[in-house]
């Protein structure tokens, strides 16, 4: 299931009148529609002469928080980077202070995948790119081993849920 990515734009004429009285809007929406759709709320308004609006709410943001006055260009990108990666887009935002070239760029060179625990990609990892004989296998510590690639900056993770961590290279 997932959510819409939508804000809640509202007339700040009405808002410092005590009404409350906005729209929500689609921020996936290209900007050109979303300005049209928050220009015929404020052509509407119970204040008659209406030109400022803030964003009041948001849903589907993930773990970014929206800014009362983010610009609709900035809304509109970030919701399309959620749009592209549920879930976890919102999180890794919200990670790199809001910056989404930097998300953008460790979900395009930087993520390694999702994995049951830091442990799981430890060994696989391993296993993948080292010949570990068989006598020594059991005594490889692979929670250890990925408590120690994030402790030292190598990688860093972002959990969603119990099974579901996401791996990230630093480079």
């Amino acid at each position: 299931m997932c959510e819409e990515i939508r804000i809640y734009v509202a007339d700040l004429a009405a808002y410092n009148n005590g009404k409350l009285y906005g729209v929500w809007i689609d921020a996936t929406l290209d900007p050109d529609e979303i300005q049209g759709q928050i220009n015929n709320m404020l052509a509407e308004s119970p204040e008659g002469f209406a030109e400022e609006y803030a964003i009041h709410d948001y849903e589907g943001f993930g773990g970014y928080s929206v800014s009362e006055y983010e610009g609709i260009q900035s809304v509109h990108e970030i919701a399309c980077f959620i749009e592209e990666y549920p879930g976890l887009a919102g999180e890794l935002l919200s990670h790199f202070g809001g910056h989404l070239e930097d998300a953008r760029k460790a979900m395009e060179e930087n993520y390694s995948g999702c994995y049951k625990s830091l442990t799981d990609y430890a060994e696989e990892l391993t296993e993948d790119t080292s010949q570990i004989p068989e006598n020594l296998a059991y005594y490889i510590d692979y929670e250890r081993m990925g408590r120690d690639m994030e402790l030292s900056g190598d990688i860093y993770t972002i959990e969603l849920g119990h099974g579901e961590v996401h791996i990230f290279w630093s480079r």
